[in-house]
């Protein structure tokens, strides 16, 4: 049929056809790809796990409780010297602390609440936090001076800060957003070097793969997905699905070549990056309750959670089953932490305190 003005039309040539037609084939191809992925998953990873020993009592006693904070503790980092504790607080406060002598060793005023994320640099001199102020700031530490006196402000989001850590380096700093990317900072220019865009939902988590595995890191977000990015390149490399409700906190794996994840739908799970799926999921009928923060002992046999109704479990990550509980917290456990060497846990919680 030819227009008026001459060109010629093929009949049916409908956008609106070959929109659904394309669509049925992406469904198709979904559907194919998952069945290849069915095929290579072979056993579950408790079954694998049925001839290894069962894990002993745990021993893990409440040694100290650091007391300081007038409102509820969002976040908390260890120092690598394995001693000092930076945590923050919905007071606009940031506390440095000797965890041996729960001794205060800085106290600072932000210039928000809610500061809802806090990380300690490697080596120990710098601190960064940010929060509802959009903004991720930087704080030398020394204690000659005020620790505000040489506070910068590095890179600023279009929505809230969620997270943040130093991938390697004193010199650059990672953040998460509730404007759904992450960024990766320069330190000392305050220039964006890399944007991550990929995420439909507020990122609320990020972790660095141990530094054997060179430059990648996952972020977790309320879009339910957890994805892996090239930091060179800013390009997601890997994307997993399963949970039910957004993803408070992801973390890797010691070796590298897992995630895991805990969420609103009050379950964590474990996605392995090379199978390129899940591969366990960590959760009992009896628990109900949200997943805010977990992270896994150096050899990545326990998993650690902290939830919503107060408690910590100890997760077996190999054999799925709980280990143990830890009480003590009178209100939500918002973030815990495995120490660097290992041998403490330290918890921050909506009860205005933390325990190590």
């Amino acid at each position: 049929m030819t227009t008026e003005s001459g060109s010629v039309v093929k009949v049916g040539d409908n956008p609106v056809d070959n929109i659904e037609t394309l669509t049925k084939e992406a469904e198709s191809l979904k559907a194919k790809l998952e069945e290849e992925r069915q095929k290579l998953n072979d056993v579950p990873l408790s079954t694998v796990a049925e001839r290894l020993e069962s894990i002993g009592a745990l021993n893990i006693k409440p040694r100290r409780i650091l007391k300081g904070h007038q409102a509820k503790v969002l976040c908390s980092d260890w120092s690598q010297d394995k001693r000092h504790i930076v945590s923050s607080s919905q007071d606009g406060k940031m506390i440095i602390w000797d965890a041996f002598t729960t001794n205060k060793e800085h106290a600072v005023t932000m210039p928000t609440t809610w500061v809802m994320a806090c990380a300690y640099a490697p080596s120990g001199n710098l601190v960064a936090c940010g929060g509802l102020d959009n903004k991720v700031t930087v704080y030398p530490l020394s204690l000659e001076e005020d620790v505000t006196a040489k506070k910068k402000t590095v890179g600023t989001h279009t929505s809230y800060m969620s997270c943040c850590t130093f991938p390697n380096s004193d010199q650059q700093i990672l953040t998460g957003s509730g404007d759904s990317t992450c960024a990766l900072w320069d330190v000392e220019s305050g220039q964006m070097l890399q944007s991550f865009h990929g995420h439909s939902g507020d990122v609320m988590s990020v972790d660095l793969a141990p530094s054997e595995t060179g430059n990648t890191f996952v972020s977790g977000s309320c879009d339910k997905m957890a994805l892996i990015w090239d930091m060179r390149t800013g390009q997601c490399v890997q994307s997993f699905e399963g949970h039910e409700s957004d993803i408070n906190t992801v973390k890797f794996y010691p070796s590298g070549d897992a995630i895991a994840t805990g969420s609103d739908d009050s379950t964590c799970r474990l996605f392995d990056l090379r199978a390129d799926r899940e591969v366990a999921v960590y959760t009992k009928e009896s628990i109900i309750f949200g997943v805010n923060s977990v992270d896994f002992s150096i050899s990545g046999r326990l998993l650690f959670a902290g939830y919503n109704d107060y408690t910590v479990n100890v997760w077996d990550t190999l054999k799925c089953v709980r280990v143990t509980m830890l009480y003590g917290h009178e209100n939500r456990v918002s973030c815990l932490k495995v120490s660097p060497d290992g041998t403490a846990l330290s918890t921050g919680s909506w009860d205005y305190t933390l325990r190590v």
